[in-house]
């Protein structure tokens, strides 16, 4: 296997540099309740924070929308999203700026590729860019990613989520370089279809998931298209090498 001459690293936000999924999820499960109940659906429980990301992982709050009109065979007007999406963001922000807080190890990795200077960094997300934004600034991240921060939700002229890989080529458009040149860090299946749909090589992070459930995870990020799944940020030099050798 040929190596690849790396100098790109895209990282998804939610779960990968931030712990902030179950901060969204738990956020948004009331909202969610609320838009079934207004349009008569009969859950037979309603949804939680647990139960939104066991279902919706990956997805932004749109994604979660669609599905569930597909699921239950209802409509929202372009109006009423509108305003879902902006109480959603709201309601999330509000969250992740009380109580966000770096993923372990994360900022030690990202201190030590910013002092190398061999790399351009990108955050490239399914979530709105304001969360996005928000969630790196709570946690000091911003300072290495300055204007190279992409989301799915806001940053295309037509909205959309992971696993459709448009954010990740609109990024590396933008970033003026190729796929072959770039990794990205994912968490979930829909990110890394996504990154790997798009001819990104995909490494997955294991890391936030319950111990009983990384084994099940890293099956499911290798199904995805991950080329390697790590469980621990201090992982990460070693498999950029092994990557840039040609050994993963």
């Amino acid at each position: 296997m040929s190596g690849q001459k790396i100098t790109t690293i895209l990282f998804d936000c939610d779960n990968t540099l931030v712990l902030s999924e179950e901060l969204a999820f738990e956020g948004c499960a009331d909202l969610i309740n609320q838009i079934c109940q207004k349009h008569g659906i009969k859950l037979e429980k309603p949804f939680t924070g647990e139960t939104l990301i066991i279902e919706f992982v990956g997805q932004n709050f749109r994604g979660m929308l669609k599905t569930l009109q597909e699921r239950y065979n209802f409509t929202v007007t372009p109006e009423e999203e509108e305003d879902y999406v902006k109480q959603e963001e709201d309601i999330v922000i509000a969250k992740i700026k009380e109580k966000a807080q770096p993923c372990k190890g994360v900022d030690a990795e990202l201190e030590k590729l910013a002092a190398s200077g061999k790399y351009k960094m990108a955050v490239v997300s399914s979530s709105a860019l304001r969360r996005v934004k928000a969630s790196i600034e709570k946690v000091g991240q911003d300072k290495y990613f300055g204007n190279d921060v992409f989301s799915a939700a806001t940053s295309l002229p037509k909205p959309t989520s992971k696993p459709d890989p448009a954010i990740y080529l609109h990024a590396i458009k933008t970033l003026g370089v190729k796929a072959e040149e770039c990794i990205t860090i994912e968490d979930s299946k829909s990110g890394s279809l996504s990154g790997s749909r798009a001819g990104i090589t995909v490494v997955g992070y294991n890391g936030p998931y319950p111990d009983d459930k990384k084994d099940e995870m890293k099956q499911v990020l290798t199904d995805a298209g991950c080329k390697v799944v790590m469980e621990d940020w201090s992982e990460f030099p070693a498999i950029l090498e092994k990557i840039q050798a040609g050994k993963i």
